[in-house]
């Protein structure tokens, strides 16, 4: 349960972003970011591509630099 202690002196607008990010960690609320902007199947693809690639490299990197 996710619950968040507020502060005499703390302002609203900061506990509730704070009592968000907290709910969204916890995965009770998950919050979507909607595409406001048509994007080209190929242009999806090449993201998710890049995405892995940097993934695997980053991968690559931390099990070469444990070894050596």
């Amino acid at each position: 349960m996710a619950y968040v202690r507020v502060d005499d002196n703390e302002p609203l607008e900061k506990s509730i972003k704070r009592f968000k990010r907290m709910v969204e960690k916890e995965g009770i609320i998950r919050e979507w970011k909607k595409r406001e902007y048509y994007e080209k199947p190929s242009t999806i693809r090449n993201r998710k591509n890049k995405a892995m690639e940097r993934k695997q490299m980053k991968k690559n990197r931390k099990l070469h630099s444990s070894k050596g």
